[in-house]
């Protein structure tokens, strides 16, 4: 049994942790008999009428669990993890829903809506009609972005990992075979569509996080040189776009290890 669980808006600025985070740590506190596939990131509107603490991003944790693992017992293990790592000030929110559910397509409807527009707390709960959809302090604006994550990350086709077995201890220079062992796909996007073979390397700068796409982690590159590849999108701060208006790509630098995932 495959559940999303998403979480949103459980920081304040400054503070030495952020909702990916939060999400992230999820995974030493889950019921026994459920591990962690992936935990995504997905990016909201960024709109002056939205309250946010820096970049209007929330997390989905997807939990596989075998199926004597009930979902209330997730979701009260869930909240208990909420109120232990929130911080005070912020408006947390947490949504949970397994795979399969008719609420599926409106949460994914109301996911691409925030994407697009300012939405309400009320619209979320109509989205979540039938799951579990909760706030845990503040204004409980956070059940928007917790409900958003759910709907994006269940349709399998937008965010980024932050999460996915041990990405985070991948080298910074990686051969395509090893990636594609650990079951993330590298998919070229160059003009002649060149397939990258299994010996060849993957420079990411110490910063990999593949895509969500047709429920699969895909690690988008282009080529760099003979046998040689680099990761398409490099880390950027707060009101800086993803690559050049041109579409190239400059190359990463830096560690990542940006608390906020």
């Amino acid at each position: 049994m495959r559940v999303y669980v998403g979480f949103d808006d459980t920081d304040i600025k400054d503070a030495d942790r952020g909702t990916g985070k939060l999400a992230r740590w999820f995974e030493r506190e889950l019921p026994e008999g459920c591990h962690v596939w992936g935990v995504v990131r997905q990016q909201l509107l960024v709109d002056e009428a939205i309250p946010y603490t820096s970049h209007n991003s929330s997390a989905c944790v997807v939990v596989d669990c075998h199926v004597s693992v009930s979902i209330e017992l997730l979701t009260e293990q869930a909240i208990a993890h909420i109120k232990r790592h929130f911080i005070d000030g912020s408006d947390p929110g947490l949504c949970v829903c397994p795979e399969g559910h008719p609420a599926i397509k409106s949460l994914t409807d109301f996911g691409r809506a925030c994407t697009e527009r300012v939405v309400t707390q009320d619209d979320a709960l109509i989205a979540a009609s039938g799951v579990h959809l909760s706030g845990h302090g503040g204004t409980n604006d956070g059940i928007i972005g917790a409900a958003a994550a759910v709907g994006l990350t269940s349709q399998g086709w937008s965010g980024r990992f932050i999460e996915l077995g041990n990405l985070r201890d991948i080298p910074e220079s990686v051969e395509v075979g090893t990636l594609e062992q650990l079951g993330i796909q590298v998919i070229s996007l160059d003009r002649d569509a060149q397939v990258p073979g299994p010996f060849e390397m993957v420079e990411n700068g110490g910063w990999l996080r593949p895509r969500l796409l047709a429920g699969c982690p895909v690690l988008p590159v282009v080529p760099r040189g003979p046998g040689l590849w680099e990761v398409l999108g490099k880390k950027h701060n707060s009101g800086q776009k993803e690559g050049s208006r041109n579409g190239r790509q400059n190359f990463l630098q830096g560690t990542g290890k940006d608390h906020r995932g």
